[in-house]
């Protein structure tokens, strides 16, 4: 019942990738509806399977083909369109034809990249085994070097997270609440720590305690540098091989967490476990589940989140930093560095010309990069005007009330305008 065999390849891809825009990973904004880009195959292939553009870790795009294995699942998460006893189409893919209907695609050039998911049958680790061995026979049967990211099922074991990091680029595990009494309100049946978080803290200990694994397939074949170098070339990377780093999920707005809540576990997975980054998907009611009734998430919130918590992984800042409200939720109307800025740097604003990268990135239009490019030219000459930042790529808009330039605070004469 779970193999479809009536239904062509193409088609079933189609059923398990139309909906993996409730996945979020490597997204990358490109103005693209949805984050998605319908490919049809061939002239005579109508049907359309969802590539999405991916940032990759290092920086550069590709196409990445999000799909689930299968859709078929014994869990009754309440958010969850694949839910068990759902009514809806399911399909499913061994794992020697779904890796030959991937090499087809790469080789044509509609993929570049790989997230592959699945709804659980049979349990965590026959699940996860039927995951393993799609990646292995893409590695080293198909000789595919690029880049993969594979999820890690609930229950896993840990020679399975190890044979995971083996062979993929970047492994996650959805935790969708930030601790164990919200996981309940949307998934009962999971476990968080037993199920969740411990593959997550399996991973870290593997990259802690064991050598990166070999990589053969990372070896330019004479095929790749030929018929696939415009999709091959800056794939193919460190022959000695890596561990991957790691992701999660979680649901805003589903269990009636606070912006406090997950943001603290996303805080603690950052310093103890190395995530490398955490993503929020606001919830949004699926028809024919127990939270249909239930309203939206306003998609703000989940941008809010993301600032925030690039705010703890990138700038510098503490959890007690943000400016959270007595409901322990960040406010819609302001971003969180602004918010911080306005409180902290409004009546005392700070001289750029002496500010350590420290504080430059506390203000307000001023990254990682930004604070790296003033460092580097106040070195040849003192900034004494917005015009100097706007040359360095600063937002010198964002910045100007909260800094001073050569001692003169510039936020009075944009006033004037």
């Amino acid at each position: 019942m779970f193999y479809n065999k009536g239904v062509d390849a193409i088609s079933r891809l189609q059923l398990l990738s139309a909906q993996m825009s409730l996945e979020p990973a490597e997204e990358a904004s490109t103005g693209r509806s949805a984050g998605q880009k319908p490919v049809c195959f061939t002239p005579k292939q109508a049907d359309e399977v969802f590539i999405h553009p991916a940032q990759m870790p290092d920086g550069r795009q590709i196409e990445l083909l999000k799909t689930l294995l299968s859709s078929a699942c014994e869990r009754d998460c309440f958010y969850c369109p694949f839910r068990a006893g759902r009514d809806m189409r399911r399909a499913t893919f061994k794992p020697d034809e779904f890796a030959a209907l991937f090499m087809n695609l790469y080789r044509v050039g509609a993929v570049e990249g790989l997230f592959v998911s699945s709804g659980l049958a049979g349990g965590g680790v026959r699940t996860q085994d039927k995951l393993l061995d799609t990646v292995d026979i893409l590695r080293h049967r198909q000789g595919f070097g690029g880049y993969v990211h594979l999820k890690l099922m609930p229950g896993a074991e840990k020679d399975q997270v190890l044979r995971a990091m083996q062979l993929a680029d970047r492994v996650s595990v959805n935790l969708e609440a930030p601790n164990t009494d919200r996981l309940s309100r949307l998934a009962p049946h999971k476990q968080f720590i037993e199920e969740l978080m411990q593959p997550l803290k399996w991973v870290e200990e593997i990259r802690r305690t064991m050598p990166p694994p070999h990589q053969p397939w990372r070896r330019p074949s004479d095929y790749a540098t030929t018929q696939l170098s415009h999709y091959a070339t800056n794939q193919l990377r460190d022959y000695k091989g890596h561990w991957p780093s790691t992701t999660t999920q979680f649901v805003a707005g589903g269990a009636d967490e606070s912006d406090l809540e997950l943001l603290t576990t996303t805080d603690w997975l950052v310093r103890n476990l190395r995530l490398k980054r955490a993503y929020f998907s606001a919830f949004s009611p699926i028809p024919d589940t127990p939270l249909e009734n239930k309203a939206a998430t306003d998609p703000l919130r989940e941008h809010r989140l993301y600032q925030a918590s690039f705010l703890l992984r990138d700038y510098g800042f503490d959890l007690e930093e943000l400016p959270f409200a007595t409901d322990g939720n960040l406010p819609l109307p302001t971003d969180p560095k602004q918010a911080w800025a306005e409180s902290h740097l409004s009546q005392t604003p700070l001289e750029l010309n002496t500010a350590d990268r420290s504080q430059l990135l506390r203000v307000p239009g001023i990254g990682p990069k930004g604070a790296e490019k003033i460092v580097k030219a106040r070195r040849e000459r003192r900034l004494r005007d917005l015009s100097m930042l706007r040359k360095l790529g600063i937002s010198a808009e964002r910045a100007a009330p909260f800094v001073l330039l050569d001692g003169q605070r510039m936020a009075g004469q944009l006033r004037l305008f």
